[in-house]
């Protein structure tokens, strides 16, 4: 999948949309997506929440799992562990996705998101992992 097809399925998602995720590079089992930080995505503490994070996460590591599924099949999420590790905090959120291990029917992804400040400096805010379903779009 290339990056202009790639951006066309973030593009299909109203969710993604709607939260301003764009994805910025892709490789075969590789996504890279980013979030810009805006005041709606804020918790009562004025950080990032971590259901914000945990949907970049997702969809970059259903993403990543989605270039190398069969034709014809999605990759949907069967299980999801987040670890935030310190508070979304930045300009942007970026997160780094990747599959581990391509299955037949399942496939084993990771992803790190990095709070990104204005100067490009990065700090790592959350650890996840995702089990891919691959399933034949028609079902």
């Amino acid at each position: 999948m290339d990056l202009a097809t790639l951006k066309s399925f973030f593009a299909a998602s109203p969710f993604l949309r709607g939260l301003g995720v764009q994805p910025v590079a892709a490789a075969p089992g590789r996504v890279t997506a980013v979030l810009p930080v805006t005041e709606q995505l804020f918790q009562h503490t004025a950080q990032v929440h971590a259901g914000a994070m945990a949907t970049l996460a997702d969809h970059s590591m259903g993403s990543a799992a989605q270039t190398l599924a069969p034709e014809g099949h999605w990759a949907l999420t069967a299980e999801l562990k987040t670890s935030q590790l310190r508070p979304g905090r930045g300009e942007r959120l970026v997160c780094e996705a990747w599959v581990v291990k391509a299955g037949r029917r399942l496939s084993f992804t990771e992803a790190e998101v990095w709070g990104e400040a204005a100067d490009g400096t990065r700090t790592l805010v959350m650890k996840a992992s995702a089990t891919m379903a691959l399933v034949p779009k028609d079902d």
